[in-house]
């Protein structure tokens, strides 16, 4: 073990861009040592296992600990490799102490904790020096080195060296200019790992925007006068500030997304991100990875590093729309990291540490889904914190032509036409439809109707529209001549024409002339129509 055997595991490790590599590449290099019994790397993280770390009695700091991240060495029994990252030495304490009142099971820590390294070349006379006195005797380890990993004056970690070969303070002075190299290695690579994610999350950032473009947040702000809404205006003003999840029930197409857009624009996150996931299109198999994350490698298809989408929303919002269809064996890990902000990467130790509001929606009826099993208990009250309920279309009528003139300006603006007008007529069809769809049937029957057009008249097209609910329904036996060949009696017309005309008067509830009336929309002179209507015998019953 010389300058130029330090040296050259220097320059393997000094351009490396990941850490892994970084810390493998030093561990391997120093265990090619033929004296060397063992080489291990920790690194100063987060206190994440306390709960069942063996030295929690003696912890000073839950905090901060030191991370077992590699390992290597050679055993002189069964060519066993120490490659392990498991066991009592996973996790050490940090010690600020002085090392004469440190135990076995603190070296380790004290070097961390203090910056100072450590040489003990006597283990073979007092092998009890070493947690494991057995193993020391067995493998015939003779010394001990340690050395702080120290980048800019603070300390990132240790490097531990275990040697059957008696080192001297020339092989600790060697040692502790590799170390140097070494962390300057480690924080190089860290920082472009971090720009590399940086990197990634902003090109997930800027495609999740692209969509979102797309997808529906261009229909402007919330629009509507009805008291139900204007209710839903108050609680989004009440709820925003705060931190508070909240849970977000209505039909399909009711506007949920943009109601937690409108939170999310009003709360103490709105210079962040707000990032959405549709739960009901995400394959089952997938939603944990898509949730949290995984690194290279952790399952067939894994080929890089993935950002879970917790993490893309870190300071931000994130909204899970049709939260109903996450699968129950996942609800558990998504309560974890409601309530404590904790979360673990597909195929990562690493615990990971997460501030973001979370905003539920669904369509479905969660409390029958809890009754069944498919939903936790425990989620649902999490969730439900601060419930808001979106009213349907149909039961806020008078909200309907300010969002159809809304979306007609909107659309004539997009596709570069004129302003259609949006006239009564057209509202009264508009008012007399149910809306299954909700408002997303609205623009859609809006959007067809401008393309109908062709830049003149507005056309409205709605679909399944029946006599009973008073609107104009065209008939199903009447066929065009490429369609069937039947050929239509005159008094088959006459009374397809008494139909439209029964029609007109039941939408317009039997009013004949003036704005809105009948007439209007049938395009015909109110006295023309008054006569057709004396001919056919058309009379208000009473």
């Amino acid at each position: 073990m010389n300058i130029e055997f330090f040296q050259s595991i220097a320059l393997s490790v000094a351009n490396e861009r990941s850490v892994d590599v970084v810390f493998r590449n030093i561990v391997n290099g120093l265990a090619d040592d033929p004296h060397v019994v063992l080489a291990r790397i920790w690194v100063i993280g987060p206190g994440d296992l306390c709960n069942v770390c063996p030295w929690l009695k003696n912890c000073p700091d839950q905090t901060k600990c030191l991370h077992l991240v590699a390992s290597n060495g050679r055993s002189l029994h069964n060519k066993q490799r120490y490659t392990g990252l498991q066991g009592h030495y996973k996790r050490f304490p940090l010690y600020t102490e002085e090392l004469d009142n440190i135990t076995a099971t603190g070296k380790i820590g004290y070097i961390g904790g203090t910056g100072k390294s450590i040489l003990r070349n006597d283990i073979i006379k007092n092998p009890t020096w070493l947690l494991d006195p057995e193993w020391a005797k067995r493998e015939k380890i003779a010394s001990f080195a340690g050395q702080p990993l120290v980048f800019r004056d603070e300390t990132l970690g240790v490097l531990a060296l275990f040697s059957r070969k008696v080192l001297e303070q020339s092989h600790l002075v060697m040692l502790r200019t590799f170390a140097y190299n070494a962390a300057s290695a480690i924080a190089n690579a860290r920082a472009f790992e971090e720009i590399e994610q940086l990197r990634h999350q902003m090109e997930l950032e800027n495609e999740y925007l692209r969509d979102t473009v797309r997808g529906g947040y261009n229909f402007g702000n919330i629009i509507g006068q009805s008291p139900a809404l204007q209710k839903i205006l108050r609680q989004i003003e009440l709820v925003a500030p705060t931190d508070t999840t909240v849970l977000i029930h209505g039909e399909s197409g009711t506007g949920k997304e943009l109601v937690a857009l409108a939170i999310h624009q009003q709360s103490r996150r709105k210079d962040h991100t707000l990032i959405k996931v549709n739960c009901a299109s995400i394959p089952r198999e997938l939603f944990e990875s898509e949730f949290f994350g995984h690194v290279k490698g952790a399952f067939t298809g894994a080929l890089r590093d993935r950002t879970g989408r917790f993490q893309l929303a870190d300071g931000g919002t994130l909204f899970l729309d049709e939260v109903g269809d996450i699968p129950l064996e996942l609800q558990s890990k998504l309560l974890r990291v409601l309530q404590e902000g904790e979360y673990e990467r597909i195929g990562e130790e690493k615990t990971r540490r997460v501030n973001v509001r979370v905003i539920a929606a669904t369509n479905r009826d969660l409390k029958k889904e809890m009754e069944s099993k498919r939903f936790r208990q425990d989620l649902y009250f999490r969730l439900s914190a601060f419930p808001l309920e979106i009213v349907p279309l149909r039961d806020r009528k008078e909200d309907v032509p300010l969002l159809a003139k809304e979306f007609l300006k909107q659309l004539c603006q997009t596709m570069g036409l004129k302003q259609l007008p949006l006239k009564e007529k057209h509202i009264l069809q508009l008012r007399n439809y149910d809306w299954p769809g909700n408002i997303r049937e609205l623009r859609n029957v809006i959007e067809r109707a401008v393309i109908l057009s062709g830049g003149r008249e507005l056309r409205i097209d709605l679909p399944e529209i029946s006599m009973e609910k008073g609107l104009l329904k065209a008939p199903t036996h009447a066929k065009s001549k490429k369609q069937s060949e039947e050929i239509l009696t005159y008094e088959d017309l006459k009374k397809l024409e008494k139909e439209n005309i029964l029609a007109a008067l039941h939408q317009t509830n039997w009013k004949v002339s003036g704005p809105g009336g009948a007439s209007e929309l049938l395009g015909m002179k109110p006295t023309t129509l008054a006569s057709q209507m004396k001919s056919f015998g058309i009379q208000k019953r009473p």
